[in-house]
């Protein structure tokens, strides 16, 4: 661990972004719609902190999406953190961040999701223990390769000016994170992954959070904007659901921020915030390989995009 001091007005400015960061997002997520509005509900945990859970339901384009900024704080960490580091323990800690989950209507826009989170955790006479993560993946249905570069150029360009490592490194995590054991599928195609980031110092590790945190935007919009009158039946309706329940799975099962959030006190309603509004599954469901369902498969094994 990097043995930077954070100072309380670094804390404050990390904030301050996350806070604006959500009124941008929610902002241009309205315009693309050009219907739903983004519904605020604040809300006070009890051991320490609170949030603001953004949703919206039943817009033109968003069938349901939610942006939430939560900061979240007290003198024991959750089993779920513990385990993992010992050194926490013992320790005070803050949480805070932005997380959004975007489920259109149509199924040809892809399903999204992004994260940017900062953690630190503090005890008398020693140095403090912080670190930034987040990221964002892409769900599609219907896929085009054209679309998935996009996204992948977008997080490329995010992560270039940090270091020509930085992004195959969060894309593999990404890859490898966002994975289904018992299916043996990535839940879609990937995008940025990080987590633990301290180094080399404070200032630049909040610099490529800030700049990765900023391109979920310039990487979704042209996506919805490009797919968002694109004509679709029952077929198309009906596999989305299909492939939503896979997007449940893993939220319950594997997602470490779902996890930590109920082991922490949060707010249920705003950490299940994520699931889709209807979902479906069927036993034993296998398309066709050459349907415009089973061309999706393809898309769920991690690869090169770029």
């Amino acid at each position: 661990m990097t043995t930077d001091t954070v100072a309380q007005a670094q804390i404050e400015e990390v904030k301050a972004f996350f806070l604006k960061l959500q009124d941008d997002i929610c902002q241009t997520l309205e315009l693309s719609d050009g219907k739903g509005a983004f519904i605020e509900d604040k809300w006070v945990r009890e051991q320490g902190g609170g949030g603001r859970t953004r949703v919206m339901t039943q817009g033109a384009v968003i069938e349901q999406g939610g942006v939430n900024f939560s900061h979240v704080f007290g003198d024991q960490m959750p089993a779920s953190a513990t385990a993992a580091r010992p050194e926490l323990a013992g320790r005070n800690f803050q949480a805070m961040g932005v997380s959004l989950v975007i489920h259109p209507h149509n199924p040809y826009i892809p399903t999204s999701h992004a994260n940017v989170r900062f953690f630190i955790a503090t005890k008398e006479g020693e140095d403090p223990i912080w670190w930034f993560g987040g990221g964002f993946d892409l769900t599609p249905f219907f896929p085009f390769k054209e679309d998935v570069v996009h996204w992948h150029t977008v997080a490329k360009a995010a992560c270039d000016p940090f270091g020509e490592t930085v992004y195959p490194r969060y894309k593999k995590w990404c890859d490898d994170y966002f994975y289904l054991k018992h299916r043996n599928e990535t839940r879609g195609v990937g995008g940025l992954f990080f987590d633990d980031l301290n180094t080399p110092d404070f200032a630049t590790s909040f610099a490529l959070m800030q700049s990765i945190g900023r391109a979920y935007l310039d990487a979704y919009v042209p996506i919805i904007e490009k797919r968002k009158e694109t004509e679709y039946g029952t077929m198309e309706r009906d596999f989305q659901l299909y492939r939503r329940g896979r997007y449940v799975e893993f939220n319950l099962v594997y997602d470490r921020g779902t996890l930590f959030g109920l082991q922490t006190g949060g707010r249920t309603e705003s950490i299940l915030m994520s699931m889709p509004p209807l979902a479906r599954w069927e036993y034993n469901y296998q398309p066709d390989a050459e349907s415009a369902q089973g061309k999706l498969y393809p898309y769920l094994v991690a690869q090169d995009w770029l």
